[in-house]
């Protein structure tokens, strides 16, 4: 069994990894780090120091009543996507630990698609200068 970063657990949650296969587990919430343990292999987890967290990322429905994912953007591993049974709790734990500035919503489908078609307005505009 792999040994826990944290001292102190706030929150233990069941969750799901998205990093390559999905994979089901639980999610801690500690003094010290997030971690993840999947709950077939014992060898499949992940923990992310808190000092290690550059931004949380989530992904905001229906203004606010439902968030399916969120992700933790680390400095030097890349980002750890999750869903978690109850996010809004996962979330607000998390909060405790990274400051709120640091927490995000990742733009919705039609944010997505007014920057795409913003870029290619620009890139016409730019054409036509030239």
């Amino acid at each position: 069994m792999v040994q826990s970063l944290n001292a102190k657990v706030d929150l233990v949650k069941d969750g799901t990894s998205f990093t390559g296969l999905n994979e089901y587990g639980k999610i801690m919430i500690g003094d010290k780090a997030f971690e993840f343990y999947s709950d077939r292999d014992a060898k499949k987890f992940i923990q992310i120091p808190w000092e290690e967290v550059d931004c949380v990322v989530a992904s905001v429905l229906f203004k606010g009543k439902w968030i399916p994912r969120f992700a933790l953007k680390t400095k030097k591993s890349g980002t750890y996507t999750f869903s978690a049974k109850n996010p809004k709790q996962v979330l607000r734990a998390i909060r405790e630990y990274v400051h709120p500035d640091k927490m995000v919503r990742s733009l919705g489908f039609f944010d997505v698609l007014n920057n795409s078609f913003k870029a290619i307005g620009k890139k016409r505009q730019k054409k036509e200068k030239d």
